[in-house]
């Protein structure tokens, strides 16, 4: 029986699959078109691993054809993919309407080719669905597991970052509602992770180049940086790319992760964070990056509302990654292709 793993081309998806593969799974991954599928295909180089091509995620028949053919062989489902791109024309068309149509087509062809063999899904949400970003500097309000943006289809398409994450929290709250409705019909169980701001690795050093997918282009761009004014402000969650790989596979493993909302964040951080610990632990980049204020880093004490995701730490039962060795092997790998290390 196999994993089928949507959204398998890009970095957490990448992760997830080695993931899978690393504990001896079949996996079945999902690209977008059949020449992306065929290169994760070549760069795995695992007989286990076979891929497929869904075409356009709006499109709610798009997995339809993978479930026809391969359902009886699908025991497993991981749903890691969902739109994240910022140079929009429509939020809708770009962002809200395939993260929706996305989670909704899969759940349906589950339904329609594969309700008797698919035993576990898990899907990809976001932390970005769970606090209500006008009260983060409320220190007297706590967001966790329980916690939902309250974001609505109109509210958030007001910028590229509130459009995605009401993407995300629609897409989330979608999945809910068809695994209520359909707990009489379909045998899988049902679990969701958020991850907060994704950090580490790409899984092949080829995948390093000028630029980073998103997240990473964070670190990218301060361990580049000549000056402060080189470096785009941010404060935010982070975790660790390894570990949000783990919690998705345990997820289908674990029957006392099934039914829940899997926060997985280490803890804030601020840009002057990552400074602080590439200036301590790279010494070819001292004198060459900015010292910044190290004091003001929030890693130790940040301020604002409390974030916070004790249930699910307990639920996993191992520890997350420290932000120290999240920036330090994603520098190592840059500085490796640099030629640097």
């Amino acid at each position: 029986m196999s994993v089928f793993v949507t959204g398998a081309t890009g970095f957490l998806g990448k992760h997830v699959v080695k993931e899978c593969l690393d504990k001896n799974y079949t996996v079945i991954a999902a690209a977008r078109d059949q020449e992306k599928g065929d290169a994760l295909v070549r760069q795995f180089n695992n007989p286990n691993l076979s891929a497929v091509s869904i075409g356009d995620l709006e499109k709610l028949d798009a997995f339809d054809e993978t479930f026809k053919n391969h359902g009886n062989h699908i025991k497993y489902v991981i749903h890691c993919a969902s739109p994240a791109k910022w140079d929009i024309y429509s939020y809708e068309k770009d962002l809200l309407i395939p993260a929706r149509n996305g989670v909704r087509g899969i759940l349906e062809s589950i339904k329609k080719y594969a309700s008797d063999s698919v035993e576990n899904v898990v899907m990809t949400s976001s932390f970005m669905a769970i606090p209500d970003f006008s009260k983060m500097g409320d220190n007297s309000i706590t967001f966790n597991e329980d916690s939902w943006n309250p974001t609505t289809w109109e509210t958030c398409q007001t910028d590229p970052l509130n459009a995605y994450a009401g993407s995300k929290t629609f897409a989330e709250q979608e999945a809910w509602k068809f695994y209520e409705e359909n707990k009489d019909v379909v045998k899988f169980k049902f679990s969701t992770v958020l991850p907060s701001y994704i950090f580490g690795p790409q899984v092949f050093d080829t995948d390093v180049h000028e630029h980073l997918n998103a997240s990473n282009e964070t670190i990218n761009q301060v361990l580049h940086a000549t000056k402060m004014e080189d470096i785009q402000p941010l404060s935010t969650q982070f975790c660790s790319v390894k570990d949000v790989a783990r919690v998705h596979v345990l997820a289908l493993e674990q029957n006392n992760l099934s039914g829940k909302r899997l926060f997985v964040t280490s803890g804030a951080f601020d840009v002057q964070d990552i400074l602080n610990h590439l200036n301590a632990d790279f010494p070819q980049l001292k004198g060459n990056i900015p010292v910044g204020t190290p004091s003001k880093g929030i890693e130790i004490n940040p301020p604002g509302a409390v974030i916070e995701n004790k249930r699910t730490r307990e639920l996993l039962g191992f520890p997350l990654k420290s932000l120290k060795q999240c920036v330090d092997d994603v520098t190592k790998q840059v500085l490796r292709h640099e030629g640097r290390l």
